[in-house]
């Protein structure tokens, strides 16, 4: 049997016929299931709510402890969250079901937290995945920005001049000695 030459196998290689998509002009979609809202979003409606619920919570609370029925916790905000009540009325029968689960805090700050970040996914996402995706956010807003390393340039009296080192001359150890350390007490 004869040999084929590498340029002829090359050349073959090639020569496949592709096939054009139906639709020439539709972008890949992203891998995954589609995100229900913008997590940025769910944490500034949370902080919101946060907010919002702290200025109404002491007179709230008695009245939405003892609701049983989606009726009971609309007449509370209505009576008890004016002029917030038009936030919480869309919403009425999934803060009923946050006030009915297990983990429900019992310290007032707690609840207030809890519930403004369970609510805060509207409905779109489960009230435990509103309050993952509210602490994944402040986590990262925590983390994003900081100082990781500073220095001082210095000209001691022993002849160094440059960067300091641990806010002390590089050369003979002399501390730098600033006007917060005063008050600071160190």
């Amino acid at each position: 049997m004869a040999k084929l030459s590498a340029k002829i196998r090359i050349r073959t290689r090639g020569a496949k016929i592709r096939k054009l998509p139906l639709d020439t002009t539709s972008e890949k979609l992203p891998r995954g299931r589609p995100t229900a809202a913008p997590p940025s979003e769910i944490r500034g409606r949370a902080d919101s709510y946060r907010w919002i619920l702290e200025q109404v919570w002491g007179s709230l609370w008695p009245q939405l402890s003892k609701a049983q029925s989606q009726a009971d916790v609309i007449e509370a905000l209505q009576k008890h969250a004016n002029p917030y009540d038009r936030y919480f009325i869309p919403i009425a029968e999934l803060m009923l079901r946050i006030l009915r689960e297990e983990k429900f805090p019992k310290r007032t700050a707690a609840r207030i937290n809890f519930m403004a970040d369970s609510l805060a996914g509207l409905g779109q996402v489960s009230p435990r995945r509103s309050r993952d995706i509210c602490a994944g956010q402040r986590t990262i807003e925590k983390g994003a920005h900081k100082i990781i390393h500073y220095e001082f340039y210095v000209e001691c009296s022993c002849g160094y001049k440059g960067p300091s080192r641990n806010h002390a001359c590089a050369k003979c150890g002399a501390r730098i000695i600033s006007k917060w350390d005063s008050v600071l007490g160190q």
